[in-house]
């Protein structure tokens, strides 16, 4: 279905479509695209994350995160891992990357939190949604008179130069690149080292042998549920035969990704984390024509994050029973709130 032309994006935009946020997507983000529109605008940032780029950007990514573990070593224990880890080691990847000011992460963030909310009040998220937009249009506005060398300048000649973008999904897409790029990977960093601090011997495991870190990347990747689609439903643009029944035309349809990532006629033990794992076709970053565009640049910051982790805090631990653990609520994004950790 995710991959099948059958099935529509764009027109949810018109539907009242089953959704756990207050808004609906609007028109001119990518995620909300079908082909062509949604092709032309991922050509424009995909040469961002190519394997080059992404291979190019390790060395910076190792560095932010040795100085940021280096910082919480030296403070001591016990520290959030969340806090002094893996948001701002996110954060300052994608801000690189993007050309936004380290500095603004509190305020961007802040507005992520509540635009992904399930839970907020409507007029906070359009409060917040706009204070992004304006905040990105006057990035782009500095870029525009001051160009340099990241994705945000390099959206602004498409648009001046070329004309390949409106100015409208000209902000859209360095706000989605912005919130996506900090949101979901700095809650799986938390989520990976929870489920491997809750799993006898598994940290020890890779603390021993660094080698299995891209393969547990995948393994866990597959395991853990960031969020379910529930804003993404597709929209049957045709009667379609699908798992033994019909799908109207008109029906809305929402993938459940975890289970397929949990299907046993794929994996043969599939409620297990099997950190060896050699064969793991996994959809935890989707599949199709809104296949996950930073998903390299994703399992890059998650290797580095792991190695550079259990390199220095081989005896990590909780630093706190684990069931006073606090989990984020009324949210699309999977995670803690903090984690406190000692090592």
């Amino acid at each position: 279905m995710l991959s099948d032309p059958r099935f529509s994006r764009a027109v949810a935009v018109d539907r009242d479509e089953p959704r756990a946020r207050p808004l609906r997507m609007r028109p001119d983000t990518i995620v909300s695209m079908d082909p062509p529109d949604h092709t032309r605008l991922r050509r424009l940032v995909a040469k961002a994350f190519t394997a080059r780029r992404v291979e190019a950007l390790q060395p910076r990514t190792e560095a932010i995160a040795d100085r940021l573990l280096t910082e919480m070593l030296a403070d001591g224990a016990p520290a959030d891992l969340v806090e002094r880890f893996s948001l701002p080691f996110v954060i300052a990847v994608i801000c690189e990357l993007l050309g936004v000011p380290f500095e603004d992460r509190v305020l961007f963030h802040d507005w992520s939190e509540t635009i992904i909310s399930t839970s907020a009040p409507r007029d906070e998220v359009e409060e917040s949604s706009e204070a992004m937009r304006a905040y990105v249009s006057r990035l782009i506005g500095l870029r525009r008179a001051e160009p340099a060398d990241d994705l945000i300048t390099g959206l602004v000649e498409a648009r001046d130069d070329h004309d390949r973008l409106s100015e409208a999904e000209l902000v859209s897409l360095a706000m989605t690149l912005l919130i996506a790029g900090h949101e979901a990977t700095s809650s799986q960093i938390a989520n990976f080292v929870y489920a491997l601090l809750t799993r006898e011997g598994a940290w020890a495991r890779l603390v021993a042998d660094p080698g299995l870190i891209p393969p547990a990347v995948e393994e866990l990747t597959r395991h853990i549920p960031l969020g379910e689609a529930f804003d993404f439903a597709r929209y049957a643009l045709e009667d379609v035969e699908l798992a033994g029944g019909t799908v109207r035309a008109g029906d809305a349809v929402i993938p459940f990704v975890s289970a397929a990532n949990r299907d046993p006629a794929v994996w043969g033990d599939p409620e297990d984390v099997v950190l060896d794992r050699d064969r793991n076709p996994h959809l935890g970053f989707g599949h199709g024509v809104h296949h996950c565009l930073g998903a390299l640049l994703a399992r890059m910051e998650l290797q580095v994050a792991l190695r550079t982790l259990t390199r220095r805090f081989p005896g990590l631990r909780f630093a706190v029973p684990e069931p006073d653990l606090r989990w984020k609520t009324g949210t699309l994004a999977r995670g803690l709130i903090a984690l406190p950790v000692s090592w």
